[in-house]
């Protein structure tokens, strides 16, 4: 990974919008679009940005869904979500893509309508006025309506908040940014998911105890380099720190996918199916990692440093005065959703494109001045580990209990959903 303080001056317009999230370059700022679902995928990603990584999540995997049954129910190759729209094959795919995605965003982000209704104008303009298009526009708004009705009841409200029962070491304590209500998102962990069959279908083992070697090392890592104040941690570090703070699994990897998948020759059908499942499996990641979360509850790098006189581990020593660099979320520590949400991305990407070398640059308006350089998708998850460790807000082995809980659920979403109905579709 290389890591760079400005903006180059040879990005296209393109990237530059699936960076930044500008919906402005999708209004007629940039040369004329030639794929609606990656126009869309950029969109999806700025109008989602004011939320949590968890409603983010959701709201994408149900956006990109309704793309994908809008342009497969056209064109036929895969197997879909749902199975409820019929659709004339002289439909438009991209008129049912841009229809698809904003009718779902529309729904759901009302306050942004006349921004998302201005880009779908600058969408549609591009598609020539006929009756294809007019079909394809009928099927995307009815593929959307489904994807909203079924997912309507699916447990991601009303919210549920946590209160730990007892202050005995290793049980979570409320940290600075909680309410007085407890830890929140405690209900993300029975939001029914898009494909695994529970929430618990691949729940973490345990932690460590707290009086072994692999809890004193994890512990002694984040205490050294993740501290606001540590001499330890390098200026880059600091920097992914905060850049992966700021953004989430959503803005991470539609980006840095579509990047890639830019870069190769893909129908339409093709991308619709690439961008559900990667939004099915950071969704399912982000649910099945809170439902681990809050089974074990286990306290947050911040406590266990201040109360390391309490863990019975002789490896350990205890720092009152320890504050992480990061300001850590309001729940449980273990596993990491950062981990979670991102490896399973990163399987499902892999599954399309192969471990092989890819050129993906990242930057957000959330970090002003900062670009990341990288070279593979496994780049991208490194620096997501070092950046909950180094912020001082995980330990390694909430990462790697993360990235094992991604990794299945990956796996898991590829092998069984959109499959292709023969053998010559893209996988």
């Amino acid at each position: 990974m290389c890591l760079r303080r400005c903006l180059p001056t040879a990005i296209t317009a393109a990237c530059l919008l699936f960076l930044t999230g500008d919906i402005s370059a999708a209004r007629g700022h940039t040369a004329p679009s030639t794929d609606a679902v990656l126009d869309w995928n950029a969109i999806m990603v700025a109008t989602v940005a004011g939320q949590n990584a968890f409603a983010q999540a959701r709201f994408a995997a149900i956006t990109q869904l309704a793309v994908f049954e809008a342009v497969n129910s056209i064109d036929g190759r895969y197997r879909p979500y749902l199975d409820e729209v019929v659709a004339p094959r002289h439909a438009s795919q991209a008129a049912a893509a841009v229809a698809a995605a904003h009718t779902v965003l529309r729904t759901y982000f009302p306050a942004a309508a006349a921004t998302l209704d201005a880009a779908r104008v600058a969408s549609l303009a591009q598609i020539p006025d006929n009756p294809s298009k007019l079909a394809g526009i009928t099927v995307g708004e009815l593929a959307a309506a489904n994807m909203i009705a079924h997912r309507a009841n699916d447990g991601s409200a009303p919210p549920a908040f946590h209160l730990p029962p007892s202050t005995d070491p290793g049980e979570w304590q409320l940290t600075p940014s909680c309410p007085a209500a407890g830890g929140v998102l405690k209900h993300w962990g029975h939001v029914t998911p898009f494909a695994l069959e529970s929430a618990s279908q691949f729940r973490s083992e345990p932690p460590p105890p707290l009086d072994g070697r692999r809890y004193a090392r994890d512990l002694n890592e984040v205490q050294e380099v993740g501290s606001a104040t540590s001499t330890a941690r390098p200026q880059h570090k600091t920097d992914i720190a905060r850049f992966y703070n700021a953004v989430l699994a959503v803005a991470t990897w539609n980006p840095a996918v579509s990047q890639v998948a830019m870069a190769h020759k893909m129908s339409l059908s093709e991308r619709a199916r690439l961008f559900a499942l990667l939004n099915m499996a950071i969704s399912d990641g982000l649910v099945s990692v809170m439902e681990t979360k809050y089974d074990y509850a286990f306290w947050r790098p911040e406590t266990a440093i201040r109360n390391a006189d309490r863990d019975n581990n002789p490896r350990t020593e205890v720092d009152p005065a320890f504050q992480p660099l990061i300001t850590a979320p309001c729940f449980p520590s273990y596993g990491s959703a950062h981990a979670a949400g991102s490896y399973a991305a990163r399987q499902v990407a892999e599954a399309f494109f192969g471990e092989r070398r890819v050129a993906i640059v990242l930057s957000n308006p959330a970090v002003p001045g900062l670009v990341l350089d990288y070279d593979s998708f496994e780049e991208i998850t490194d620096d997501i580990d070092d950046a909950r460790v180094y912020g001082g807000i995980h330990f390694r082995f909430d990462q790697q209990a993360g990235a094992r809980q991604g990794r299945s659920i990956g796996r898991w979403v590829h092998a069984r959903y959109l499959k292709p109905l023969n053998a010559s579709s893209w996988d």
